[in-house]
């Protein structure tokens, strides 16, 4: 009976009430106190692909290992589309927040959850049967398609599971609840890394048990947040009954989250083109990249967490009217980001050939993915500035410019440095992966001209 008090007392700690106010006390305690499990948290979903190049990279094949890795574009250009809505429901809510206006947040609450379950049907259908020409898009080789072929299909045929816990992660977040979607993270990574390990080496699935592995664990991470929307004793609080669509509601999250949903999926999409400059040069380069993209992944997540906490602050401040606060706080989190990511990027750069072989123990994969790490690392000082920069004009309702700059930088620019640099500079490997360092450059700096210039409070959804 104790044992069963005990089990019984520690799920009602998680699912308790756990909002924060981030319009009064102590700005670096908010931040960093939000950030920290964001990031953590983050960490953890990142291990879910993770995981799963690592063990087939272990236990399946080179190929299999080039497959899963290289399929990240077109999965994120249908996710990207989808987060970028799903910031435009943070935004709305947290401003709504900060205002003390609990009826809107809870109609924001079921709209978002209503166009969420309708967008994950959606998405399913597209992503299957996209697959083929996503593929063919990428230049993937005959060698790799059939891997990466059998993985997509059967990740969007679970893709809702994802979109459900984003949507409902983001909510938590809107209000200042960072720390139950992280425990929710740790428990679902535990259980795909797992059912990797089972479905691989057990029972010899091959790409097809990482997947099953992946969709499983998310559809695990919405059952678990699902339940604490539904057990909210808050604004927040769901009910099944009660989803339909506010029309009102919908255009300020569409207002909001559009330009940022289709600056992820446009840059997304772009990446395919991107990804097929790299698989030109065969299935060591191939996996060297993708070792170096699961490395980039958790390096830039400091700067990401604390630029999604940067947009919940400016969002609760903007919405109870605390504009020096709000400053206060993008200064805050640009020291903050800068920081740890000059000191994360000093262990990546000294131990970058042990970290590539984590993934991949072909000398060939380890002296590309390596090469790549020692040139690109160095310039993650300059994609701080981009990601507090947008993440602050998001906060205040205004998406459309990061949208615009982001779509220059990320799309338009790099397109065209990789045309002319494959065909009149050097079409080889440094050359071509250092078109993602010049569009953090390009991105940084028009993001931090239009923020000095902007009036943060003329997009305050609050106001409309």
């Amino acid at each position: 009976m104790a044992k069963e008090a005990a089990v019984s007392g520690g799920i009602k700690g998680i699912l308790k009430r756990r909002e924060t106010d981030m319009t009064s006390g102590n700005i670096w305690k908010h931040l960093i106190s939000f950030a920290l499990p964001l990031m953590v948290g983050s960490i953890f979903q990142q291990l879910y692909n993770t995981v799963d190049t690592w063990v087939v990279g272990n236990y399946v094949s080179n190929e299999a290992f080039s497959a899963v890795g290289s399929v990240g574009p077109i999965i994120n250009m249908l996710i990207g589309f989808f987060t970028g809505l799903a910031t435009g429901a943070g935004v709305v809510i947290s401003q709504f927040f900060g205002a003390k206006r609990p009826e809107e947040v809870s109609a924001t609450v079921h709209t978002s959850m209503a166009m969420t379950f309708l967008m994950g049907i959606a998405f399913t259908i597209i992503g299957i049967v996209t697959t083929p020409l996503s593929l063919r898009l990428m230049n993937t080789p005959a060698e790799v398609m059939p891997e990466a072929r059998t993985y997509l299909v059967i990740y969007f045929a679970g893709v809702l599971g994802l979109m459900v816990y984003n949507m409902g992660a983001g909510i938590l977040r809107a209000v200042g609840d960072s720390n139950r979607p992280f425990y929710f993270l740790i428990i679902t990574a535990v259980l795909n890394t797992i059912l990797d390990l089972v479905f691989v080496i057990v029972f010899h699935m091959g790409v097809a048990g990482v997947a099953w592995a992946t969709i499983i664990a998310q559809a695990v991470s919405a059952v678990l947040i699902m339940i604490v929307l539904v057990r909210s004793r808050t604004a927040v609080r769901f009910s099944f009954l009660k989803m339909k669509i506010d029309w009102k509601i919908m255009g300020k999250i569409v207002k909001v989250g559009m330009p940022a949903a289709i600056q992820m999926a446009i840059t997304s999409f772009s990446n395919i083109f991107v990804q097929g400059y790299i698989n030109h040069f065969g299935a060591d380069v191939m996996s060297g990249w993708t070792a170096y993209a699961k490395i980039d992944m958790l390096a830039m997540l400091p700067m990401q967490s604390i630029g999604l906490a940067n947009t919940t602050f400016v969002g609760q401040n903007l919405g109870a009217d605390l504009i020096k606060r709000t400053k206060q706080g993008v200064n805050i989190s640009l020291i903050l980001a800068e920081g740890i990511t000059i000191v994360l990027m000093i262990p990546i750069l000294i131990f970058a050939p042990y970290l590539v072989e984590f993934f991949n123990s072909k000398p060939e994969v380890i002296r590309y993915g390596t090469l790549i790490i020692h040139w690109l690392s160095p310039f993650y000082v300059l994609a701080v500035f981009n990601q507090i920069y947008a993440g602050a004009l998001r906060g205040s309702g205004n998406s459309r410019a990061p949208m615009i700059i982001m779509l220059f930088s990320f799309v338009l620019f790099r397109q065209i440095y990789l045309f002319i640099c494959s065909r009149y500079i050097s079409n080889t490997i440094i050359p071509i992966a250092m078109g993602y360092p010049a569009g953090w450059g390009v991105c940084s700096l028009l993001t931090y001209i239009y923020y000095k210039k902007v009036n943060l409070t003329q997009n305050r959804i609050v106001d409309d």
